[in-house]
């Protein structure tokens, strides 16, 4: 997979900027061409004499350097190899080509290194924290990308063959024990990197091997992130921080890419640290801070005989076995599934999950028929549902209902449980604001059974949150860590953080949990 040459006339230059990887830095251009966007990876050009000699080291190195299979699959072996070619290559190219200019030589050693032991090009994809999404369709075209501004892009990347491609999904495959034949061409897995993986091969793919790699955040969002960007507001976020405090069950909705999952895991550190926290998902995508009591899992497939599979199922039971406070579940799918969390639910487990509906009444109809299939009675559990929304024609997202389910009060009165949305914020597109549409029914009831706290008590105590979380938008806290660690003082010591709000202090003001002879390291 190389780099396409492309011509330069008639195109306009939107962006641009540098990845570093292994301390090389490589250009990348987004320019537009014929009313097209195009991601441009720009790498040093060598003629075709230097380009032959190289490919003949190449050779020489690989023959030379002895790989096992647990040094290809351990990260930290890995990691040794790496070294060892860079430093080989290095000598071989002085003694070879010492005239070579060193920008080409630190080039053709990443490359190489890349070729061997990564994904070839696709490696400076996933270094680029600009993309959310990598897709290779087939040897016919050239890869896209999904860029967090300029959205889907064509770039000048193209695998060089079938086989090729074959050879990727091949290599992500093994390093998570499994592997992708013509008789399993189907694969979901995740990288080094955590990025998810799927896989197809021809001829299930039609038009070519097919590999998509949906990137995970390296600097994962937090609350403060989406207030900023106007995903979430302070309001909202100090009602769900009040009903994760008092461990209320909370379902989050959405189409695909609407954000759940980010949204899900910024609420995740509103949970009190003497909690303990069991979350299952398909790959992990979940990032915690250091400080909560967090034990993540995750499924696994079977192997090619049908063996050794452990499904969400299994997981979940498994997690009520092991004295869990809270339980997270990626993704409610089947019925089985959500019959063994909403009974978790009703036994006192609080429990937070995700499920693709697009408004609170599709989240109710999606769980109440086929093939989730719950009864409404089982409903009651759920205090809150916030649904997440992608403005696709803006590149936005934004919660667009936060709401409960409220008894229906006809058919109630003829002795029929059936459950109906009761919205109490809604997002408004014409002004891009979430607004208060309604008083909630059941919310507070709840609340007040669980707490003994009385509503102005309740009010009092979200006006304190709001502010709390604006205090850190203010300060341009948004690492998870540092975020957390406010959270964490909050919990200890809630006056102390309270305090330092109302005089306009700095994060420097809140002492550590870790270090109490010490001021908050905010980095």
């Amino acid at each position: 997979m190389k780099p396409v040459t492309e011509r330069k006339d008639n195109t306009e230059v939107l962006a641009t900027y540098e990845l570093e990887m292994a301390q090389v830095k490589t250009t990348v251009q987004i320019v537009m061409k014929d009313y097209v966007k195009y991601y441009r990876l720009i790498l040093p050009e060598v003629d075709v004499a230097t380009l032959a000699l190289l490919d003949d080291i190449k050779e020489r190195l690989i023959s030379g350097v002895e790989m096992t299979t647990s040094e290809i699959l351990d990260t930290r072996l890995l990691s040794q190899l790496h070294n060892e070619f860079k430093t080989r290559a290095q000598e071989i190219l002085e003694q070879e080509l010492p005239g070579l200019e060193d920008d080409v030589k630190s080039h053709f050693v990443l490359g190489m290194i890349n070729e061997l032991l990564g994904l070839d090009e696709i490696e400076y994809f996933l270094n680029d924290p600009n993309l959310e999404e990598i897709v290779v369709n087939s040897a016919s075209e050239p890869v896209r990308v999904y860029h967090k501004k300029f959205g889907w892009l064509t770039t000048n990347v193209k695998p060089q063959s079938e086989l090729r491609i074959q050879n990727y999904a091949a290599t992500i495959a093994r390093r998570v024990g499994r592997e992708i034949t013509t008789l399993n061409p189907l694969l979901d897995a995740h990288l080094v990197s955590k990025d998810r993986a799927n896989a197809i091969l021809t001829p299930i793919s039609t038009k070519g091997n097919t590999i998509t790699i949906r990137k995970f955040a390296r600097d994962p969002w937090t609350c403060t992130d989406f207030i900023t960007s106007k995903t979430a507001d302070s309001e909202v976020l100090a009602l769900i921080w009040l009903m994760i405090q008092y461990e209320m069950n909370i379902i989050i909705s959405g189409g695909t890419g609407s954000g759940k999952t980010s949204f899900l895991n910024i609420c995740m550190p509103f949970i009190p640290p003497n909690h303990r926290i069991i979350s299952i998902e398909d790959t992990r995508e979940l990032q915690l801070p250091d400080y909560l009591y967090w034990c993540p899992l995750t499924t696994r497939e079977p192997n090619p005989e049908g063996k050794g599979e452990v499904s969400m199922l299994d997981l979940i039971v498994n997690a009520l076995r092991m004295r869990p406070d809270r339980i997270i579940m990626g993704e409610i799918r089947k019925k089985r599934e959500a019959e063994v969390l909403f009974e978790a639910m009703h036994t006192g487990h609080s429990v937070y999950s995700t499920i693709h509906a697009d408004t609170c009444e599709q989240t109710i109809t999606r769980i109440t028929n086929p093939p989730i299939e719950i009864p409404d009675s089982m409903l009651e559990a759920v205090h809150l549902n916030i649904v997440m929304f992608r403005d696709r024609r803006r590149g936005i997202r934004r919660i667009f209902e936060v709401g409960e389910f409220a008894w229906d009060e006809e058919k109630r009165s003829r002795g029929i449980v059936k459950y109906v949305p009761q919205v109490i914020y809604r997002w408004d597109a014409r002004n891009d604001k979430i607004v208060s549409t309604s008083e909630p029914i059941r919310l507070y009831t709840e609340l007040y059974r669980h707490t003994g706290l009385t509503k102005a008590e309740v009010q009092d105590d979200l006006k304190t949150k709001k502010e709390i979380l604006e205090w850190m938008v203010k300060n341009k806290l948004r690492k998870i860590n540092d975020v957390g660690s406010i959270l964490n003082r909050y919990y200890l010591n809630p006056q102390e953080v309270i305090d330092v709000i109302k005089k306009d202090g700095k994060p420097e003001d809140i002492i550590c949990l870790t270090e109490p002879d010490k001021v908050c390291k905010i980095t």
